[in-house]
């Protein structure tokens, strides 16, 4: 099991009903009654579901009276945001180098640039 917040995160997050719960109480906070509404699952599937997304640290559930409404703390969203953010810098480069490469390759054909569809130097049709 996970043990750093990021990986807990990132575990609570792998699954996409728990992304879609977290959805419905990015609306408000909600009972475990509202939040199962629309899913075919038990009450108590909805429930697991709500402790793993606990102890990530994504949902808080208060007290009022009888029942416990839970809503949505984004504050662990944030940080997998900033190191999800700080590959995006990585893809960037990534993406410029091959585009400055493909516009070698294009320069160097003979004639004029090539017809879009038109295989490259090297590329197969």
């Amino acid at each position: 099991m996970p043990t750093d917040q990021l990986s807990r995160t990132f575990a609570a997050l792998a699954d996409p009903t728990r992304r879609a719960m977290l959805s419905r109480l990015s609306l408000g906070e909600v009972t475990v009654g509202q939040l199962a509404e629309p899913f075919s699952m038990t009450l108590a599937a909805v429930s697991k579901h709500l402790r793993v997304l606990e102890k990530a640290g994504l949902v808080s559930r208060g007290r009022d009276a009888q029942y416990r409404p839970a809503q949505l703390d984004a504050r662990p969203l944030a940080a997998a945001s900033g190191w999800i953010s700080d590959y995006a810098q990585f893809w960037s480069d990534n993406f410029d180098t091959m585009g400055a490469y493909l516009g070698r390759l294009q320069s160097d054909q003979p004639g004029s640039e090539p017809t879009p569809g038109t295989p490259l130097a090297g590329e197969h049709s």
